[in-house]
């Protein structure tokens, strides 16, 4: 029987997720300062953590002294059953996709104001690509995000908009800009952004719809910017994502991602 947790250990329980908080895709490697910054930990409470994390090797410690995240998180991660499936039945469409030329094809699903990376497909022609499986990409910058924050609900769209980071100089921080983009994309059925990411990129997602014809997920393709036509890529991944969308109605997926109210930063 497992014991119910009591105040004391929520709060164990909350800081250590609060450390491992600290990590995402533009923070992969950090000092203990940093860790203990960005988690609103004091220093001596994040060492402790962050110790017994290493000895768990939910963290691993480098060799300069600094942390990164370890393998185990993933391991763990990838054994959630939703993602998992996904995954599994997604691979073969996005297999298609890629045989088409593209630099690399990957699919997200909504992860409190994040879109987490389920998968991806790259080979060696490939550009340097941010988005790595496990990654959680912001929801205004990459293609796939803004597929998901486009047909997410109010709630989502209002905490997304109050934080625009600029991550290059094409990043549309200006949420009055963000909005009308967002309604686009619901008309038009798919998003596009060119070097708001990652300079040299440009990226073109579409939804993946699945039981109850929700929103469950977004399929998007990785391109050079000096890419001189792209417009052939779009009906092929509205295509092939409606597909995998019969795929997963049939398997009975109807909310991996939840596009649930749940914000976490």
């Amino acid at each position: 029987m497992v014991a119910k947790l009591d105040d004391d250990s929520k709060s164990v329980t909350a800081r250590a997720l609060a450390v491992l908080d600290a990590f995402d895709a533009g923070h992969r490697h950090q000092t203990l300062a940093a860790i203990s910054r960005r988690s609103n930990l004091p220093l001596t409470t994040t060492h402790r953590f962050v110790n017994q994390l290493v000895e768990a090797e939910a963290l691993i410690r480098c060799s300069d002294g600094a942390y990164e995240i370890g393998s185990k998180l993933w391991r763990l991660g990838i054994l959630a059953s939703v993602h998992a499936d996904l995954r599994e039945l997604a691979l073969p469409y996005m297999e298609d996709i890629y045989s088409l030329g593209v630099d690399a094809v990957q699919i997200g699903v909504l992860d409190g104001v994040r879109c987490l990376v389920i998968d991806r497909i790259a080979g060696s022609r490939s550009m340097s690509v941010k988005s790595r499986p496990g990654a959680r990409l912001p929801l205004h910058a990459s293609g796939i995000g803004k597929v998901l924050l486009a047909y997410g609900n109010s709630e989502l769209q209002e905490a997304a908009l109050k934080s625009l980071d600029r991550i290059t100089e094409q990043t549309i921080t200006s949420p009055t800009e963000l909005a009308k983009q967002l309604e686009q994309i619901k008309r038009e059925g798919f998003a596009a952004t060119r070097e708001e990411l990652a300079l040299g990129a440009i990226s073109i997602a579409v939804p993946v719809l699945g039981n109850g014809g929700k929103v469950i997920a977004a399929m998007g393709v990785v391109i050079p910017s000096k890419t001189k036509d792209s417009s052939h890529l779009v009906p092929v991944l509205k295509v092939t994502a409606q597909a995998l969308g019969r795929k997963l109605a049939a398997a009975g997926m109807a909310d991996p991602a939840g596009l649930r109210a749940t914000i976490r930063r």
